[in-house]
């Protein structure tokens, strides 16, 4: 029955064209949990029929057991009621990059007790939806790519800014996923054996980190092509001899 009712739910949503991907996901998720909770308590129904429990007495009977439901009830109204908001004002959907609850991952599913979020290790966290106090969600628009790249302090600043500045042209020529940028923005630290210089670009959302792999190898082959030094630790051994 819960396998119909879920095959059901997904074919009339993909019939839906005036919702977005995400969203469409997101309410076949809530709806797909609805039904799951529905058909729970429909089983329970027919169970105390069956066995002719009378609810009223095992409620009056059992004053202990029935303060713990109560309290758990009470959590239970909290997650009903937090995901109701969350849903309502949309913030967050399916497949959106979220951070909620000190985590930070892709949401899977949305319920009307539980979040679920994959992390980017693959760990599947539950989080009660009344733990959800505060959304973080990095989804909605364009992402920035950040690439600070250090030079050595014996080469020329403005000749490295503009053979960084013609590496990122070409890389933007040739990547789609590259919204705005990337440019170099100048100096952004003097370290301690280099000199970092920062470059920063707008792509297309979940595109930053690609954007941000394929910068760095192309400027550090365009800076070994030019001669500029890239600092790494070196180790000098002196040796003394008796």
């Amino acid at each position: 029955m819960k396998s119909i009712g879920r095959r059901a739910i997904k074919k009339g949503f993909e019939r839906t064209n005036d919702l977005s991907a995400g969203r469409t996901k997101t309410l076949q998720s809530i709806s797909v949990n609805i039904f799951s909770y529905f058909l729970l308590f429909i089983f329970l129904g027919i169970v105390f029929e069956l066995f002719n429990f009378d609810i009223k007495a095992l409620l009056a009977g059992a004053g202990i057991i029935g303060l713990a439901i109560g309290f758990g009830a009470q959590g239970l109204v909290n997650d009903v009621v937090t995901g109701f908001f969350i849903l309502l004002e949309k913030q967050i959907d399916v497949e959106d990059y979220v951070t909620v609850a000190g985590n930070d991952g892709i949401i899977e599913e949305i319920g009307l007790r539980t979040t679920k979020l994959r992390g980017f290790d693959g760990t599947l966290h539950y989080i009660p939806n009344r733990e959800i106090t505060s959304v973080s969600n990095h989804s909605r628009g364009n992402m920035r790519a950040l690439v600070d790249i250090g030079i050595s302090y014996d080469d020329n600043i403005e000749q490295a800014m503009d053979v960084i500045q013609s590496v990122c042209d070409q890389v933007a020529s040739q990547e789609e996923d590259i919204m705005e940028g990337p440019d170099v923005v100048g100096v952004q630290a003097l370290g301690s054996s280099d000199v970092v210089i920062r470059v920063i670009a707008k792509t297309k959302n979940m595109e930053q980190w690609a954007v941000e792999r394929k910068l760095r190898k192309a400027i550090k082959e365009a800076l070994d092509q030019n001669g500029i030094e890239i600092p790494y630790p070196h180790q000098v051994y002196i040796t003394k001899n008796n």
